[in-house]
């Protein structure tokens, strides 16, 4: 029987298609794998991935790009090390500062985007280069937290369902995706986000609040990468000018791999978790696997990312080849009626 799904939704519910398949497939192939604490580390190893994904996700439908969310993350777990360590701060404050590093560089991105016409990926290259500069000006080596807080706080579990528990970093990465779910599809903020990505033209033609919209979506970019950051923190328990080296890439393809288009004005925030999902359980099987080389993760989620692409290519063939039919026929009736 043909479900009818609506275009939007389609490449939404293959990356959940896909997700199923893979466990299915790895519950079959190897012992264990479907077992309930194995799926939830699933969300432990990547809660910090998710979170920056998200705010990804908004700057993407937007119809712009952020290049620094994976230096922030790694400026923001060394300036926390460095804060709590060498210089013995309260872990609040120090929790508050770092939260604020990701909202300033977001909001510089912003300006120059929105008021300087710089380039999104130009604009955020420069945040990339300069956060992580910052975190080397710091130290280049690691320093360890051992702040009895940040130590308490990472080794927490709370129990969950089937003998399972949940990390600190899984339930704010579920408290953030609910959040965002709420400011992408149930607020003026979201719609003009999908309006802006769509045809920025449009939107200032319809009165939104174009600029606002995009210095927002920025700072809210920068924000979470800062909350990822402190959920980083929590994870290794250590400041490093080179972490996260590249996630930001693994964002972007979680988000695509998510349904998201690149062009903007199209995407879903739970789509954009199935797809960092996807690339953690592609991780999750190798390391099953035992015998393969963990580059092989890449690979993997190259091709999605070309399978992806290709299907957004041909439902944008079709959105727009129906929106020609839709025209042809106004023209048509406008015409039979004079």
């Amino acid at each position: 029987m043909r479900v009818p799904i609506k275009s939007k939704y389609t490449s939404v519910v293959i990356t959940i298609g896909i997700f199923v398949t893979l466990v299915v497939i790895g519950s079959f192939a190897y012992d264990n794998f479907f077992g309930a604490q194995n799926l939830v580390n699933l969300l432990i190893d990547n809660s910090f991935l998710i979170i920056v994904a998200l705010g990804e996700t908004l700057v993407i439908i937007s119809g712009g790009i952020d290049l620094s969310v994976g230096s922030i993350i790694a400026f923001v777990s060394m300036l926390a090390a460095y804060l709590l360590t060498t210089l013995h701060y309260n872990p609040v404050l120090v929790m508050l500062i770092a939260l604020a590093v990701g909202g300033v560089v977001g909001l510089l991105h912003g300006i120059l985007i929105t008021y300087f016409n710089v380039q999104p990926f130009i604009a955020t290259l420069a945040g990339m280069f300069l956060t992580r500069g910052l975190s080397y000006v710091i130290s280049t080596d690691t320093i360890s937290i051992s702040n009895p807080l940040f130590v308490a706080i990472s080794e927490y579990r709370m129990p969950f369902l089937f003998d399972s528990f949940l990390s600190v970093g899984v339930i704010v990465t579920l408290f953030m995706l609910l959040v965002f779910i709420y400011i992408a599809h149930y607020t003026r903020f979201g719609r003009a986000i999908y309006a802006i990505g769509s045809n920025e033209q449009s939107a200032r033609l319809m009165g939104l609040p174009v600029n606002r919209t995009k210095v927002l979506v920025y700072v809210l970019s920068g924000f979470t990468s800062s909350v990822g950051g402190l959920v980083f923190s929590f994870y290794m328990l250590s400041g490093y000018g080179s972490h996260a080296t590249g996630l930001e890439l693994d964002a972007i393809a979680g988000t695509v791999v998510g349904g998201t288009l690149m062009t903007g004005g199209v995407g879903f925030v739970i789509g954009t978790v199935f797809g960092v999902l996807i690339e953690g359980i592609i991780q999750t099987f190798i390391n099953f696997q035992g015998d393969l080389n963990s580059w092989w993760t890449r690979i993997a989620i190259a091709v999605l990312l070309l399978i992806f692409i290709g299907v957004q290519r041909i439902l944008m063939a079709r959105r727009d080849q129906k929106k020609s039919v839709k025209r042809v026929e106004t023209i048509e009736r406008a015409a039979n009626a004079d």
